[in-house]
This record gives C-alpha cells, sequence and structure tokens, in this order.
C-alpha cells in the first residue's frame, strides 16, 4: 500500500500572532470536559452486513503535556458488551497536524494513528491500517462542533479511498467541563 501523505496547509502572511492563533495548537481545546456519548458502530465493518449496535456512557477529555496534546478516556456499554479505551492525541507544530492514536482495553493494542486537521469547524483526519489481514484507509471526522455536543464519525475504505463505508458513529453532549 503506498504511503498516505497529507499536505499541511499554508501558513498565514500575517505577523506571529495571527500565525498562533491559527497554528491548530488549540483545535481541541472546546473538548476539554465530561461528556455523555451515545455510540453506534457497525457491528463488522466492510463485510456487507448493515448490522448496528448501539453504546451509551462518558468520554472525558483532558489537556496534557501543557495543552500540546489531550487524552480522552472513553467508556460505552451496549447489548454486546463495553467499548473501553483511551485516544491520545498529538499536535505537531511542524506539520501543524494533529496525531490521532486509539488504544483499546480489549485487545491491549493501539491503533495506527490517523493524522490532520481542522477546516472551517470540521476536523478531517486520515490514516492506514489493517482489517482483518486487508490493508484499508481511515477517515475520522469531527463535525457539528458546539460548545456542547459534536458528532464523530470513522469511516474504511478497501479500495485506496474511492468509496467509503462508515462503521462509527457517535454524538457527545457536554455534562461537564474540566477539571
Amino acid at each position: 500500500m503506498a504511503l498516505l501523505t497529507l499536505d499541511a496547509p499554508a501558513q498565514p502572511a500575517q505577523g506571529t500572532a495571527r500565525i498562533a492563533a491559527s497554528d491548530g495548537q488549540h483545535d481541541f481545546d472546546w473538548e476539554i470536559g465530561t461528556w455523555k456519548t451515545d455510540l453506534r458502530r457497525l457491528a463488522r465493518p466492510l463485510s456487507g452486513s448493515q448490522e448496528w449496535v448501539e453504546y451509551s456512557g462518558t468520554s472525558l477529555v483532558r489537556k496534557v503535556l501543557d495543552g500540546r496534546a489531550n487524552l480522552v478516556e472513553l467508556r460505552v456499554e451496549g447489548p454486546t458488551g463495553t467499548i473501553e479505551g483511551a485516544s491520545l492525541r498529538l499536535y505537531n507544530p511542524q506539520a501543524k497536524q494533529w496525531n490521532l492514536n486509539y488504544a483499546s482495553v480489549r485487545n491491549g493494542m493501539l491503533t495506527r494513528p490517523v493524522h490532520g486537521s481542522f477546516r472551517n469547524g470540521r476536523g478531517e483526519f486520515y490514516g492506514e491500517d489493517v482489517l482483518d489481514g486487508k490493508a484499508i484507509l481511515v477517515r475520522f471526522v469531527i463535525s457539528q462542533v458546539t460548545a456542547d455536543s459534536a458528532r464523530f464519525e470513522q469511516a474504511y475504505s478497501e479500495d485506496g479511498g474511492r468509496s467509503w463505508e462508515t462503521n462509527w458513529l457517535a454524538t457527545d453532549t457536554r455534562i461537564g467541563d474540566a477539571d
């Protein structure tokens, strides 16, 4: 599979204060706090199945590394069990992009990161992974962001990005501010 590359956004021509304000390092600041998470997950992605499983629980998001990163702790429960994991999001100031890394308690594994940034209030992150021994592309989108809610969508592509199958939909609603 070819290496996935993403172009860094162009820097504005204005002075340093303008660049610092728009460089992306604070793109996740809105999310710091505690959230009610309602999640739908496709039971068998890229299999042709349309069976969705629903979960509900919480996400706790906090700043780490002086705000240059954040940590999300997810715990949701549904009819097929519990999904529990953590996402470490690290900002790369040279690329002006975020790297999102997810660790699952279920298998003790860290997924391959997705990389990207926010533009016009929408975050798009792309990466490569393996599903059932087959190389795939991953797209993770954060949209409909307000002070008190946001939508998260993950999709897989097995054809190099020509088509995408959504397999994860989550809506977070704020239930508490950061400590």
